[in-house]
């Protein structure tokens, strides 16, 4: 099994802030068949030939043309690919005990794994080397502590990888996936458009504080 991590938004807690999100968001992505990742991989690379990119474009949600979400993640709905996510509402945070960005960071991914368990087996779980210092340490520090568990026969976690996003196809089709989430908690006329496309894929959306 392969599982993919990308996040959205910022753990920043200052809401007055003009560049800090209202959500913080953390999706988790799996391929219960390495075969099928494989083909999922190859028609991203194909689709990139197919709009004129270069071989080393990296699909970039926040940075595609409208026009070019749709048909990425309409032409990748059809690959066996599921994925969960967890939405924190930062507003309501301070009041449940959370005031760091670390310790928003930690307790996302807690929740987002903690959905994701009872179907995660044998993993090689892949995140993105690129991003924020914070980001990469906790991550890191969260899924190694994932990995191995004071009873490692316990752990859903196989291997953790460390890969730069630009280089990893499936790393890009979770910030697609990510993105197509985060899209669909604003008001713009697009909202609804991505997150639709791959509803059949979508395992849970949790909002916390629920």
């Amino acid at each position: 099994m392969l599982v993919f991590i990308d996040e959205s938004g910022d753990t920043g807690l200052k809401l007055d802030c003009k560049t800090t999100s209202p959500y913080f968001i953390v999706t988790l992505m799996l391929f219960e068949d390495h075969d099928q990742a494989t083909l999922a991989d190859e028609r991203i690379e194909s689709l990139k030939a197919e709009l004129g990119l270069r071989a080393e474009f990296e699909f970039h949600f926040s940075k595609l043309q409208p026009k070019w979400r749709e048909h990425f993640l309409r032409e990748i709905a059809g690959h066996e690919f599921f994925y969960f996510a967890v939405v924190l509402d930062k507003a309501e945070l301070t009041a449940h005990g959370i005031h760091s960005p670390t310790e928003l960071y930690r307790y996302t991914c807690g929740l987002v794994f903690e959905a994701a368990k009872p179907y995660l087996r044998d993993a090689i779980v892949v995140t993105d080397g690129q991003g924020s210092e914070l980001l990469r340490r906790e991550m890191s520090s969260f899924l190694r502590k994932k990995a191995h568990p004071e009873s490692p026969h316990e752990s859903p976690i196989r291997k953790v990888k460390l890969q730069d996003s630009h280089k990893n196809n499936l790393l890009q089709l979770a910030d697609m996936v990510c993105g197509a989430v985060a899209r669909s908690l604003t008001d713009k006329k697009d909202s609804t458009v991505y997150r639709k496309l791959i509803s059949h894929r979508e395992m849970e959306v949790a909002h916390w504080p629920k």
